[in-house]
């Protein structure tokens, strides 16, 4: 993961708010500057737009938000961040005299990023007085919802601030992408603006309307795009021969006299009006906000059928779900006289069924997480492992008490019913940490074993230790109903 804890964004436009989403979402605070009087209203507007289409596609709230703050001035904004954004509108003057503020109050290591769509970063770290802490950090909107940020090197950028933007972005359920050589528009946005020159004269020359353009992608090469971009969709378009074939069979076509690539329509007063009717046409009545839930709602299902085949951004939101799954162990008290709080966990889509509910093979992965936690408290290291020191499991006896969903937040607590220096007789608690309702139990038989003979052995003098004081901690506490219980007898 990272160690970033707070992140300043400064512009807190669609683009700003995107960024200030994505960063509470994954625990990090943020605090935002923009000098607008409704900066902090619209944000607000995004970041619940934001909330609610992030629990969708991550299958509840996280488990860590971060905080939002709003400040009066761009110093105390950047004053303490790890990570600074900036999303001021696209001037080149406005970003340089901002980034070059930014430059003088956030701390020193601090790597910062500005949003541009298109403008160069040897020219925007111009005025900084530590440029080589400034990189492009280039999103795609929604912010939230779309993984890729493409990061550009100015002329006095260290690589190794490159590197460490990439680790964040990556942390925070990204896929950077490295712009090779600096260049105007970076690589998204050179392909955007050509599509968008050739869409304009289509429905300049009346060609087509804005919403018939529209169609042409999304209902053809926009979902393969989606999958595989155009470069692999050619080398399929080739056949068996692959991208040589293809390149022969079509590469004549590109000197026909199709584009207009290098022109683009006179933007007058009619050909605007003629664009903006028509879209107002498209949007059928339909504002911002609405249009904007149903952008989000089938970006959502595009890629939850993509993570769900591990495919191109599916895969990257598989990884992030999987990372932010993952069971985190919580330090143990063992002479605490109350059950051991050894396991947070979240349930992630892979762990759900045809039901909606957590898969049966999860429980029994997290009790043995909650296993592996305990064995760690009680001094199982690699030392340890190294020297032979192990424990299995004998018996298992789970009890599924109620159901669980994606996204719920979970807890494992351990009681240690009895131990000697060969075994540990244990009782596994799951709770639902919204309402602590205890979701499922499990009671455990596990025997420490030498494994360089293969057999059952008591345990060495540090691991023998801990299992005593464990047992005497837990020996007042009341025997849970069910332990000793067989299966469907009381």
């Amino acid at each position: 993961m990272t160690n970033i804890q707070r992140a300043a964004c400064v512009g807190a436009g669609v683009i700003g708010a995107g960024w200030v989403a994505r960063y509470i979402r994954n625990g990090i605070d943020v605090a935002v500057y923009d000098p607008h009087p409704e900066a902090e209203r619209t944000c607000r507007d995004v970041l619940a737009t934001a909330e609610a289409s992030l629990d969708r596609l991550m299958g509840g709230p996280p488990p860590s938000r971060g905080r939002v703050t709003f400040t009066a001035t761009l110093s105390e904004a950047v004053g303490d961040a790890d990570i600074v954004q900036e999303s001021a509108p696209e001037t080149e003057s406005i970003k340089r005299e901002i980034l070059a503020e930014i430059d003088r109050h956030a701390p020193a290591a601090t790597p910062i990023g500005s949003s541009t769509s298109g403008l160069l970063p040897s020219r925007l770290q111009a005025d900084m007085a530590r440029p080589e802490r400034f990189l492009v950090t280039h999103p795609f909107n929604p912010v939230y919802l779309l993984p890729l940020v493409e990061l550009c090197a100015g002329e006095r950028t260290d690589p190794h601030v490159v590197e460490r933007a990439q680790s964040v972005y990556d942390a925070i359920g990204m896929r950077p992408l490295v712009v090779r050589k600096e260049i105007d528009g970076f690589v998204a946005d050179r392909l955007l603006e050509a599509l968008w020159r050739e869409a304009l004269w289509l429905v300049h020359d009346d060609v087509a309307t804005v919403a018939e353009v529209d169609d042409a992608v999304r209902y053809a090469a926009g979902l393969r795009w989606a999958l595989m971009g155009s470069f692999q969709a050619y080398r399929i378009a080739g056949g068996e021969a692959g991208m040589r074939h293809f390149m022969a069979q079509f590469g004549p076509a590109l000197q026909w006299p199709w584009t207009k690539l290098m022109d683009v329509p006179e933007l007058t007063d009619a050909f605007v009006d003629k664009i903006a009717e028509q879209s107002d046409a498209q949007a059928a009545g339909r504002r911002i906000r609405e249009l904007e839930r149903e952008r989000d709602a089938g970006l959502i299902a595009m890629l939850h059928a993509l993570r769900d085949e591990d495919l191109a951004a599916g895969s990257v939101l598989r990884r992030h779900e999987a990372r932010l799954a993952a069971p985190q162990r919580v330090r143990a008290d063992l002479d605490a006289p109350a059950p051991l709080r050894l396991l947070d966990a979240r349930v992630p889509a892979a762990a759900v069924d045809y039901n909606g509910h957590m898969t049966e093979s999860h429980y029994v992965k997290l009790f043995g997480d909650a296993g592996d936690a305990l064995f760690a408290a009680l001094g199982l290291d690699d030392t340890a492992l190294a020297a032979g020191e192990s424990f299995f499991t004998a018996e298992s006896h789970i009890m599924h008490l109620k159901q669980v969903a994606l996204g719920e937040q979970l807890e494992v607590t351990t009681q240690i019913l009895a131990a000697d220096d060969k075994r540990i007789h244990a009782f596994h608690r799951m709770h639902r940490q919204a309402d602590e309702a205890v979701v499922a139990t499990a009671e455990q038989m596990y025997l420490h074993v030498d494994t360089e003979r293969e057999r059952v052995a008591p345990a060495g003098g540090t691991i023998r230790a801990n299992m005593a004081r464990l047992a005497d901690a837990h020996g007042a506490l009341a025997v849970p109903e069910t332990a000793g219980r067989a299966v469907g007898r009381r």
